[in-house]
């Protein structure tokens, strides 16, 4: 039995041997192990793989991949417009291109200099420490916020060069000015990345720029962008002003006449709303140019109607005045002996410009008496026509909307000299800026009450929201309405014949107003100039009602020095032509409507 098998087994053996199919079906079988093995091999790896990629660094790669799909952008928004009172553009923004290079992919960097720096108008030896310094890098600003002419100048080059990978052009917005000069002083300027320098665009920063915001959106792999979620622009807040850009212009203009007329120095006007403070126009000269701020010295760009201070001479009578006649101090009949010419303060005589006789307290004023107005600050005290001062608005500052606002120079009465209460009488010993001049002139204009001034009436968003306004606000009251109907009654001689500010009268419309020549201090020795003054006009019209308050400052007039010759004739062109233009009617026109009307 045991043979048996053995045989089956040979048997066997033999005929696998004799078949020729056998030896390849074990090599086709040992494939096959190999195979599986080598898959099952594989799929262990790829699950050992698997598991590290979705499990141990499933945070780090899908973070990778949002930073791959998910493109993010910090957004620099468009700064705010500024509209006058009328929603006329005074500062707007435009598009404009900005010139960068590449270093790392110059190869010849002398070449590309001597080309390019003819065009920007900047020195090649320039350009290539530029280059050399930047080398390894991938992105130098060239020229930011170009001319349009530049723009398409480099472009040309561009073009005609194939400087492809070497330079590039990149859209940016900048800001404009569209008037010019006009209003710049009020309006200030920014720097290259848009941020507020100076003015109404320093004082509006926060709200007009806006904040930058970081958004993501889905890209494919071509950089095409899958989502809404990247958008282009956004927009800060726009401002609107209470300056009417017409009467800014009449302002300026006759400004500029001034200047010629008399080759002054410098010249200032500033105009209000004598019932809500609100500023209707500012302006300076010299000026300057926003759009081309560097072109333009410190002088040409300071705002000197809110931050210099000057010795208003004659026109604080009108502010002496009210302080006596509120406190009783004087009368409205009241005689004051002039007739020496002099008064002595101190041990030291003051002098009136042109000898006087006996002037009644109307007619101090009237006719600006050195003499008569020393003897009504002495009846007053220094005590109380300091208060009213203070209540006035000097020696603190406005709280207007702009920056570098000066608070003027007022000394305490316990610092005041033997000869401070005759020299702060006529206007000296004391700094005022135009514009607290103006705000104290607005108060006996509306009745006695002091307004806080401001600029800006409205801040608008994106959206047309008003997010912020402003309105009049009541300082507080500081003559009553009988005693400003009384000063209103005196200013207006000061413009009559006799007066000092005749040069002010307006054929039709009653002026209220005063004038003030004021000798500059010499820096070099500390005492007065012989020929250096500050000739001035401040006052309201219609007298009785009135719609506007302007003051005019004129530095260093050649030719002539009195503010009844230099400043008053600009006041009253100024004030002829804003009329003009916000059809104000001559009140010898209302008596005539009131008659006919009447008639029939």
């Amino acid at each position: 039995m045991v043979n048996n098998r053995r045989k089956r087994n040979d048997d066997t053996r033999k005929l696998w041997d004799e078949d020729p199919e056998i030896p390849q079906l074990q090599k086709s079988r040992k494939r096959a192990f190999i195979l599986a093995t080598f898959i099952v091999f594989s799929f262990f790896i790829i699950s050992i793989r698997l598991f590290d990629l979705m499990v141990l660094q499933h945070e780090s790669l899908s973070k990778k991949a949002r930073q791959q799909y998910l493109r993010s952008k910090t957004l620099k928004p468009q700064r705010g417009v500024i509209w006058d009172r009328n929603t006329k553009e005074m500062a707007i923004n435009i598009e404009t291109d900005s010139l960068f290079a590449v270093p790392s992919e110059v190869d010849d960097i002398a070449a590309l200099s001597s080309k390019l720096a003819p065009v920007i108008k900047v020195s090649a030896n320039d350009l290539n420490t530029t280059f050399i310094a930047k080398k390894d890098k991938d992105f130098v600003w060239l020229l930011r916020k170009m001319d349009e002419e530049t723009s398409r100048n480099v472009s040309s080059l561009k073009a005609r060069e194939r400087l492809i990978k070497e330079i590039g052009l990149v859209t940016e917005t900048k800001r404009y000015y569209p008037k010019g000069q006009t209003a710049s002083h009020l309006l200030g300027y920014t720097n290259i990345d848009n941020k507020g320098i100076s003015g109404l665009e320093l004082t509006y920063d926060e709200y007009m720029r806006g904040e930058e915001k970081k958004v993501s959106g889905g890209r494919d792999a071509r950089g095409n962008k899958l989502s809404q979620g990247l958008e282009d622009s956004l927009s800060g807040n726009s401002i609107l002003l209470t300056i009417d850009e017409g009467l800014q212009y009449i302002v300026e203009r006759e400004l500029s006449r001034a200047m010629t007329d008399w080759q002054a120095a410098a010249a200032v006007a500033i105009m209000m709303n004598p019932m809500t403070g609100e500023i209707l126009a500012m302006a300076n000269r010299p000026a300057y140019d926003p759009n081309f701020p560097k072109e333009s010295t410190d002088s040409e760009r300071r705002n000197r109607g809110v931050t210099d201070m000057y010795e208003p001479g004659s026109t604080l009578k009108a502010v002496l005045a009210s302080a006596a006649f509120e406190e009783g101090a004087v009368k409205l009949d009241q005689q004051f002996d002039c007739s020496r010419g002099f008064i002595v303060v101190g041990g030291k005589p003051i002098k009136d410009v042109h000898r006087n006789g006996v002037l009644t307290f109307q007619n101090v004023i009237k006719k600006s008496s050195n003499v008569g107005s020393i003897q009504i600050g002495m009846r007053l005290g220094k005590e109380k026509y300091y208060s009213y001062l203070k209540k006035f608005g000097f020696g603190d500052k406005s709280g207007i909307d702009m920056p570098g606002e000066a608070g003027g120079m007022l000394r305490a009465p316990a610092k005041w000299s033997g000869t401070s209460i005759g020299a702060i009488s006529i206007g000296q010993e004391i700094g005022v800026t135009p514009l607290q001049l103006v705000r104290a002139y607005s108060a006996i204009a509306n009745g006695g009450f002091l307004m806080k001034p401001y600029i800006v009436s409205e801040i608008i968003s994106d959206t047309g929201e008003v997010i912020k306004k402003n309105d009049p606000v009541i300082v507080e009251r500081v003559i009553s309405a009988r005693t400003a109907g009384v000063i209103t009654d005196i200013l207006k001689g000061v413009t009559e014949e006799g007066g000092t500010g005749k040069n002010a009268e307006i054929t039709g419309n009653l002026v209220a107003g005063k004038t003030g020549t004021a000798q500059k201090v010499d820096p070099d020795t500390g005492r007065y100039s012989k020929d250096k003054f500050i000739s001035s006009f401040v006052g309201f019209a219609p007298a009785d009602k009135p719609e506007i308050a302007l003051v005019v400052v004129v530095y260093e007039p050649k030719g002539a020095t009195y503010g009844g010759v230099v400043a008053a004739p600009v006041f009253k062109r100024i004030v002829e032509n804003a009329f003009a233009y916000l059809n104000i009617p001559m009140e010898s026109d209302k008596n005539h409507i009131l008659l006919v009307k009447s008639s029939r």
